[in-house]
């Protein structure tokens, strides 16, 4: 799965030891959205879903 630069930037912020645990949940949420890259939009939305779980 790609990730836009912005993307990429935004994943850096989240706590190293649970960053790859992020990135997969990320891409398997874009993955279901048909989706073939990970852009800042879609990082921050999913973020946001996780935050309110």
């Amino acid at each position: 799965m790609n990730w836009t630069p912005d993307a990429e930037e935004n994943l850096k912020q989240v706590p190293f030891l649970v960053r790859p645990v992020v990135r997969r949940k990320i891409e398997s949420l874009a993955k279901e959205a048909g989706l073939g890259e990970v852009d800042a939009a879609f990082f921050d939305a999913a973020r946001a879903k996780f935050s309110r779980n």
